[in-house]
């Protein structure tokens, strides 16, 4: 089996260290084997970035455009192939690998126009004579560092917008889903960007990660994962001054008002819990009820949960795929323990599952009977497990949302826009849903949270550049 390599300046390169891609819905399958970097390897590599950057920066807006268009392009007409990668190499289903997909061109399709829409202001200076031109330039080797559960969509958007802006990258996907970050790469190296623009180094946090943070031509770091990783993101740049953006956890609630239809409510709350197995940092893991129409929400929430298909992630029956790996199996059969011991109850699911081929399936888990201050509503678990709250009004509710450490996003059903109007001004979550399921955003706007959830700009769209790019303000005196 050939070893796919990582793409430093241009190039493909061996490690001295390999690591086989294995599929979760057949751990018997390995998908292809892949390169572990080391710490020369990622010395290389951001050294490679550093030497392109200036004329990179510099480079004409036409050029960057053809690069980032037609990256879009190539992703596009294979999203079906790229989509079974996908699937394959992360357990969520096939149609939901190839949307991923699909977005991750469409990313980069509005990048490339962003290239084209780069403004900038020139005002007078208070003193006469003088003009005062604000415009916006790269930060320069920006360090992207991405997790398993988004493994081309989030890869996208903070690549994508990195190129438009003029920066390079030096990229390090999750170990657990190289095949994904390679392919990638590998369309971005064939799009006629220049020798060290873009680099790809696959290797573990512990080796590419630090490397990445301790190294002082690294300018910016735009980090996706776990808020225990997040903190050592910001701890390891704020000590060298360098800019990071972090999006880390969610514990996101669904509200559920006493006037909301209640198909659309439980579909909503099927939708955000359980699709992609519950590995979404959006996912509806708190379902907060009023009392009023509680008791048939559950009725209705336990029937659908327990009709929902689990498989193959490539089985075109499948409804929930597998969990990423072992460890996250474990972590949520530990946590539907937890539940349990803490006295919720488990009104249907959280069941390991025998599939055809071994994999690592599980049952998606809804408990009924819990509170607030329950661990499992408290801790992400990000899996497929999700919690039922009562709330007495809808005061109570969007408190109990809002009792939380995290706040990526929030959403509420109901048919009063009032009651939505005042859930969204209450709501101290970064990102609002009305008779949506808190998970599934547009990638032309900007996604992100408040408190433990994100730190720094929004990401995608056009806010993408607060964090890309930097102001310079010139006086000109002709």
């Amino acid at each position: 089996m050939s070893v796919h390599q990582n793409f430093i300046a241009g190039e493909w390169r061996a490690s001295s260290r390999t690591s086989p891609n294995i599929n979760p819905s057949n751990t018997d399958e390995s998908i292809g084997e892949y390169a572990l970097a080391d710490e020369s390897d990622t010395e290389t590599a951001i050294a490679a970035a550093t030497e392109a950057f200036s004329g990179w920066s510099t480079s004409g807006i036409q050029q960057r455009f053809d690069a980032l268009d037609g990256i879009a392009t190539e992703i596009l007409a294979r999203k079906e192939e790229l989509g079974r990668l996908l699937a394959r190499e992360e357990g969520k289903t096939l149609p939901e690998g190839i949307g991923e997909v699909a977005r991750a061109g469409q990313i980069f399709k509005f990048f490339a126009g962003e290239t084209l829409r780069l403004t900038g202001d020139v005002v007078p200076s208070v003193r006469p004579g003088i003009n005062v031109e604000i415009t916006r330039e790269p930060v320069g080797v920006v360090g992207i560092v991405t997790p398993w559960n988004f493994p081309i969509a989030i890869p996208a958007w903070k690549i994508a917008p990195a190129l438009a802006y003029g920066n390079c990258v030096v990229f390090k996907p999750a170990s657990l889903v190289p095949g994904s970050a390679w392919a990638l790469a590998d369309i971005i190296g064939r799009s006629g960007l220049p020798a060290g623009v873009f680099n790809l180094v696959l290797g573990p946090g512990s080796v590419v990660g630090n490397a990445l943070l301790e190294d002082r031509r690294i300018a910016a770091v735009s980090f996706t994962g776990s808020v225990e990783t997040g903190h050592r993101v910001a701890t390891a740049c704020s000590a060298r001054g360098a800019k990071f953006q972090l999006e880390m956890g969610g514990k996101n609630p669904l509200v559920v008002f006493n006037d909301a239809d209640l198909d659309i409510a439980v579909d909503c709350a099927v939708n955000g819990a359980f699709y992609s197995t519950g590995q979404r940092c959006t996912a509806s893991s708190r379902l907060i009820i009023e009392a009023g129409i509680h008791d048939r929400f559950v009725d209705a929430m336990i029937e659908a949960t327990g009709s929902l298909r689990v498989g193959d992630a490539m089985d075109e029956s499948t409804q929930i795929g597998p969990v990423v790996d072992q460890a996250q199996l474990n972590q949520d059969v530990d946590y539907i323990g937890i539940g349990k011991s803490e006295g919720a109850t488990l009104a249907v699911g959280g069941d390991p599952v025998e599939g055809k081929t071994p994999g690592f399936y599980l049952s998606p888990a809804l408990f009924v009977d819990t509170d607030n201050a329950m661990r499992i509503n408290r801790e992400e678990i990000f899996g497929p497990v999700a919690t039922v709250i009562r709330a007495q009004d809808q005061d109570e509710a969007v408190a109990i949302a809002n009792d939380t450490e995290f706040g990526l996003s929030a959403g509420v059903c109901t048919r009063s826009m009032a009651a939505a109007n005042r859930f969204k001004q209450g709501s101290r979550a970064g990102m609002v849903m009305v008779n949506l399921p808190t998970a599934g955003v547009d990638y032309h706007v900007p996604f992100g949270g408040t408190k433990a959830s994100s730190y720094g700009a929004r990401e995608q769209g056009s806010y993408a550049a607060e964090f890309y790019t930097t102001v310079k303000t010139a006086y000109i005196r002709p």
